[in-house]
């Protein structure tokens, strides 16, 4: 009997690939608050998630088609939508999130092991 790799780690390996790359997307708006003009980004992470799970395993997507602008709650005279609070704080969220991934993923790993191991 084999083990498929894939189908045993489940969802975390495709969630940490999505949180890594809405991390670069929300360090580009960090780097660029002072920037002229600079439209702040995002994705909706849930939304993604459940678009990964629909697409084929072979069609990788990327997080790019899903990126949305924010709107800011109080816009700049420079054009620049990035607000430092709130870029801050789902980075922050995003970090956590990705860590908790992360646990995730070295749990199954682990029981993976136990099971090889035949514990």
């Amino acid at each position: 009997m084999s083990i498929r790799i894939e189908e045993s780690l489940g969802v975390h390996v495709r969630a940490l690939e999505l949180r890594m790359q809405r991390s670069e997307i929300l360090s580009a708006n960090l780097a660029n608050e002072d920037t002229p003009g600079f439209q702040a980004r995002d994705i909706n992470f849930a939304s993604e998630m459940r678009n990964l799970e629909g697409a084929a395993a072979s069609l990788p997507r990327s997080a790019e088609a899903g990126l949305q602008y924010r709107l800011p709650m109080q816009p700049s005279l420079d054009g620049n939508t990035v607000e430092l609070a709130v870029e801050q704080a789902e980075f922050s969220r995003n970090a956590m999130d990705f860590q908790t991934s992360l646990t995730f993923l070295s749990m199954k790993f682990q029981g993976l092991k136990q099971a090889i191991e035949g514990r």
